[in-house]
């Protein structure tokens, strides 16, 4: 099944650190490098003042149900130093399942689709760049979410770009 995971990260060396997540996430079985959107040079959204983050959007085909593979997204958070002192606090490394096939899950652990990617213009942003027909289970097109949120705050660097695993 297909799955969409966002990467953001704003502290340290942040191309090096989405670029790590990237190849350490595909470096085991069951997930699948699709695509990898171009990077976006993003304003943190709510929490305390902060840097600017460097976004991107990973498509994968996995076998993994959601849980796995939320578990898998997390141990390569942990793997990068992430800490969870501050909800949308600055981080490392932030990987969070966007959709994960048609699931809608709603537990103490997970919930799918995310519930903030319909607000979210820097996911919605590289979500649509890597996939042009992208839909949003429950809440339409991306395209269509995008155009009512605008694209304030999110800016392709056209200067780095993340690349698959080999």
């Amino acid at each position: 099944m297909k799955a969409v995971i966002a990467l953001g990260s704003n502290l340290g060396r942040r191309l090096d650190t989405l670029q790590g997540a990237l190849d350490v996430l595909f470096d085991a079985p069951g997930i699948h490098f699709v695509a990898v959107s171009p990077v976006y040079e993003t304003a943190p959204v709510g929490g305390p003042e902060q840097e600017d983050y460097f976004n991107a959007v990973v498509v994968a085909e996995t076998d993994l149900e959601p849980h796995a593979l939320l578990e898998r997204a997390q141990s390569v958070e942990n793997a990068f130093g992430r800490v969870r002192a501050e909800r949308w606090g600055p981080r490392t490394l932030d990987v969070d399942l966007v959709t994960v096939g048609e699931h809608v899950l709603d537990d103490e652990t997970l919930t799918l689709p995310h519930p903030r990617a319909h607000e979210r213009a820097f996911v919605l942003v590289p979500w649509l760049a890597v996939d042009p027909d992208a839909t949003l289970p429950g809440r339409g097109r991306v395209a269509d979410l995008l155009a009512g949120l605008g694209r304030e705050g999110v800016r392709e660097r056209t200067d780095l770009a993340l690349q698959g695993p080999q």
